[in-house]
Order: structure tokens, then C-alpha cells, then sequence
């Protein structure tokens, strides 16, 4: 059965997690095997790890350090970054990794969807869809860390992207990202209404209430933040929190 779903959304830079601010300035918060450890006591529902350095810097995934955290892991996994082959997606599933998340590849290499579905299944296919509003209306796509727009229809490609495979789409807002100003229920409720498969969302979650609204709202969803599980108080102090059991059946 379905149900919403709270998760972390943690970057990944040289090895060490980092959090932006609008995808600029990261900032270092700690080790990812570390971090995997607290998040695994505090029964985090699912954790997508970016690396977000594969693709700008032109990396491999880091086998060693990925089987390390599947290893240590004890939710489900998405990583995403430097995957271009379903050949290497396919190595990352076999570590241990539920979902594969592909980005920048996607308008690279239109086929990769299909190729990778057909090795790991449809529904551990990822796509995610950096996103941010044009400056008189509408939305526009990024890839490369927000370095390169793309001139693709977001709206049609979301729809366009089901139909090749994908199981999920994630919706990262680039607008929005370190900032705590609340989702873009706008820009989800356009998304949304196009797709019959799940929908994770990332970028402005500030508070826990901002999590519960976006699922009173949209039910069936997958609500992601960073910094508000990573870092507390107005000096954004780098503390690893996540709800405990009792209140996160609140937020549900």
C-alpha cells in the first residue's frame, strides 16, 4: 500500500556531504557513513543521495563509498550522480541501492531510461528535474547544478518521461533549495496532475508544518527536505535530526 513518505535528501561532494543554498555555496556538514549511522537509528523513511560533483566535474560514481553506505543502511537508498550507462547503474543496484536517480543524462542520452529499466525494473528508475520559475511566468528545467537550462516543456516532459519508463520523478527547486520558505504547491499541483506515478518534491521545507501541509494537500507524496534535517536553530547549527515515531504518524 502506498503512503506518503518523509525523506532525506543529503549532496555528496569529494566524499564528504555538503548543503547549498539555491545549489550555490556548499557548505560542509560531515561524513556520509556517519550521518547514514544517525539516520538509520532515527528510522528515517527513504534517503536520496546526490553527488552532486559527478556530473560538473566529470567523476565516476564512487563504487566503494556507495557499497559503504548501502552497507551501512537500514532504508531505502536513491543515489543519483555520474551515472551515464545502464551498465553502471546496474553495478550500483547490485551494491545494495533500491532506486537509481538520473538527471543531466536524461537530455544527453535520450534512451538511457528504457536501457536502464530494462535492468533494474521501471520502478527503481528516477528521474530528477531540477527546476526554477522564469522571470515572467512559468518554469524552466536545469541540469549541470543549475549551470544550463534547458528548453524542454517541463509539463510535457513529465508526462513524456512516464511513458519511457520512468517509475518516479523527483521535483528539486532550485528557487527554493536551503532557503525554508515552504514548497511551491503551485508548481506541485501542475506536476502532479500529469503523472500516475509517484512524486518526491525537494526544496523549502523549513519546518515540520511545512511537511504536514504538503501532504494534507497532495496525499500520496514524497515530501524531501535537506537543510531542515541537517542543521537547527537560526544559526543553521549542523545537528542530525529527523522525527521520532509518534510525531512523524502526525504528519501523515
Amino acid at each position: 500500500m502506498l503512503r506518503p513518505r518523509i525523506i532525506v535528501s543529503l549532496l555528496l561532494e569529494n566524499e564528504g556531504l555538503v548543503k547549498t543554498k539555491k545549489f550555490k555555496d556548499p557548505r560542509y556538514i560531515g561524513d556520509p557513513i556517519n550521518t547514514v549511522k544517525i539516520f538509520n537509528e532515527k528510522k528515517v523513511d527513504e534517503l536520496c543521495i546526490f553527488d552532486i560533483g559527478a556530473t560538473t566535474q566529470n567523476y565516476q560514481p564512487n563504487y566503494d563509498l556507495i557499497a559503504n553506505i548501502a552497507a551501512q543502511s537500514r532504508m531505502p537508498i536513491c543515489y543519483g550522480g555520474g551515472i551515464k550507462n545502464a551498465e553502471q547503474a546496474q553495478k550500483i543496484f547490485n551494491l545494495g541501492i533500491e532506486k537509481i536517480a538520473i538527471s543531466s543524462v536524461i537530455f544527453t542520452q535520450p534512451d538511457i531510461i528504457e536501457s536502464i529499466a530494462d535492468k533494474v525494473g521501471v520502478q527503481s528508475v528516477v528521474a530528477v528535474l531540477d527546476v526554477k520559475k522564469k522571470i515572467f511566468g512559468g518554469y524552466e528545467i536545469y541540469i549541470n547544478n543549475g549551470k544550463k537550462v534547458i528548453t524542454e516543456n517541463i509539463f510535457s516532459l513529465v508526462s513524456d518521461l512516464e511513458k519511457r519508463g520512468v517509475g518516479e520523478i523527483i521535483i528539486n527547486n532550485i528557487d527554493l533549495d536551503g532557503t525554508g520558505k515552504g514548497y511551491d504547491f503551485n508548481l506541485i499541483e501542475k506536476i502532479t496532475e500529469k503523472l500516475s506515478i509517484p512524486v518526491t518534491v525537494v526544496g523549502g521545507a523549513g519546518s515540520l508544518n511545512d511537511i504536514k501541509k504538503l501532504i494534507e494537500h497532495f496525499g500520496i507524496i514524497g515530501a524531501a527536505a535537506g537543510s531542515l534535517f541537517v542543521f537547527k536553530g537560526k544559526y543553521n547549527a549542523v545537528l542530525i535530526n529527523y522525527p521520532d515515531y509518534e510525531l512523524k504518524n502526525t504528519l501523515y
